[in-house]
């Protein structure tokens, strides 16, 4: 893939994106949606997080890898601990990339 296919593909993927917002934002002041479905629709990015995180940690070539020598496995152990200790998403995120990072390097060390 060269660079102008990828560029492409992100100004494609920002016309999609935002075409599909500003239609609906257009449209909010017009709908009133019910009180269930607003509460529903908090739970989307989480979802769609999960949908997209969660094979990554699990799977290494296409193989299940539940070991503790998978840093995926250990940063996202860790950065789910933190997440339910503090509920703080920007510090969740920073020590589960930097856990991740350093399992990555110690496991690295003893192969």
């Amino acid at each position: 893939m060269n660079v102008l296919d990828s560029v492409l593909i992100i100004v494609g993927m920002f016309v999609v994106t935002f075409g599909v917002r500003f239609v609906l934002f257009a449209r909010a002041h017009k709908v009133v949606m019910p009180v269930f479905v607003e509460r529903a629709l908090k739970f989307v990015p989480v979802a769609v997080l999960t949908a997209i995180i969660v094979p990554m940690i699990f799977m290494k070539d296409n193989q299940m890898n539940l070991s503790l020598s998978n840093p995926w496995l250990i940063g996202a152990i860790v950065a789910f601990v933190v997440g339910i200790w503090r509920q703080h998403q920007l510090l969740t995120i920073f020590v589960g990339v930097v856990v991740f990072f350093i399992a990555k390097y110690m496991i690295s060390l003893s192969v």
